[in-house]
């Protein structure tokens, strides 16, 4: 192993070591009995869970906003990271790389819920605000990785066509993009896996579907109708997860 590695290992090892050791982490209080008496009769509240059929249609509506919201979220930021990551990944030039990068550094670095809160000032309140915090974070998410995936394919088929005389945007649909296809899918396949998790969360600040039931009905202290959401949230992410396997199935066969 090279020495650099070994640095970085030990270095690892010494921030987790600190972090444990100026963390004021009270794990006995967490098993005492008033906590674990608190936490029975917290979670005893949630039981039984809202099954009245108008609560279940408001909920309904509820996921298809949020189940939209990631959707939508994702598409618009899948098709801006492959235009931005062609010139991320250096096919015109070091400074056209450097700049792209550096605004996609910025755009990932900002999570979803700064995002919507920042969005909710000039969007409103609504899922409009949410679909475009989840698109801006992942664009810059995909936009990296797609541009990686650009720039580590192979350029022999890109570089015959070039040879043939074909237009390098030509090369680049009939060949790299071809190539790259698979991994770019699956990689929006994943960030649509947890944009879904976040759409739930982004209600919290106010940006619509099924985190912003749950925000409501907890701040009122109505755990039945809170326990229906969150059994809804599960079920949601549960069904999300299983097409997106079968999709990745269907790709690698």
């Amino acid at each position: 192993m090279h020495w650099s590695s070994v640095l970085l290992l030990i270095g690892l090892v010494a921030l987790v070591v600190a972090s444990f050791a100026t963390l004021p982490l009270k794990w006995h209080d967490f098993f005492t009995a008033t906590a674990i008496q608190s936490t029975r009769e917290f979670l005893h509240g949630f039981m039984p869970p809202e099954l009245r059929p108008v609560f279940l249609h408001k909920i309904a509506i509820a996921t298809f906003e949020t189940f939209a919201m990631s959707a939508i979220g994702t598409l618009i930021a899948a098709v801006l990271g492959v235009l931005l990551g062609l010139p991320a990944s250096g096919r015109f030039g070091l400074t056209a790389r450097l700049a792209t990068r550096g605004v996609l550094n910025v755009l990932r670095s900002i999570p979803e819920l700064v995002w919507a809160s920042v969005l909710l000032i000039a969007a409103g309140l609504g899922p409009f605000a949410g679909t475009l915090a989840l698109a801006l974070h992942t664009f810059g998410v995909l936009g990296r990785l797609f541009a990686d995936a650009f720039e580590n394919c192979p350029p022999q088929a890109a570089s015959t066509l070039r040879i043939n005389g074909a237009h390098p945007v030509a090369a680049f649909f009939y060949a790299t993009l071809p190539q790259s296809s698979p991994q770019l899918m699956s990689y929006t396949l994943y960030r649509w896996e947890n944009n879904i998790r976040a759409a739930a969360i982004l209600g919290v600040v106010g940006a619509g579907g099924l985190g912003q039931m749950l925000k409501y009905h907890l701040s009122l202290f109505q755990m039945q109708q809170a326990a229906s959401v969150i059994i809804a949230m599960i079920l949601m992410v549960g069904v999300v997860d299983g097409l997106s396997y079968l999709l990745r199935r269907m790709m690698t066969r």
